[in-house]
């Protein structure tokens, strides 16, 4: 029985923290970050099967960040979101045909800056 309320507990704070909207955006950066770095080891390691999969799943948190801002409670700062979040897919998508690890670098920073900008405005962690 104490397996059950073990796990039923943790299903429960596991909900309690995608319900929270400040902290499932975190997630999806902190998501990314790990994403863009086991795509820029594929790159490293010429590992194309890896590479491919794991720029996918950084650009596909970008989509959906960028499908989760609301234009209009959020004005400019949604819009330079936007902006910014298109230009992280344009370069994943360089670093993909290309093999560049410079461009995963670039995304890894902004992803960085995203979650400690993230961080300190919403205060979760």
């Amino acid at each position: 029985m104490t397996y059950n309320s073990n796990f039923i507990n943790k299903y429960n704070q596991l909900n309690l923290e995608i319900d929270n909207p400040a902290k499932l955006i975190l997630m999806l950066y902190e998501g990314a970050l790990r994403f863009a770095n086991f795509a820029k080891k594929a790159i490293k390691e010429n590992d194309i099967e890896k590479k491919v999969k794991y720029i996918n799943k950084t650009v596909d948190i970008f989509v959906e960040l960028i499908n989760s801002l609301d234009f209009e409670k959020g004005g400019q700062i949604a819009y330079y979101l936007n902006g910014l979040y298109a230009y992280q897919i344009e370069l994943l998508t360089k670093a993909n045909a290309e093999n560049n690890t410079e461009y995963i670098d670039q995304v890894i920073h902004v992803i960085k800056e995203l979650i400690e900008a993230w961080k300190e405005e919403t205060g979760v962690n």
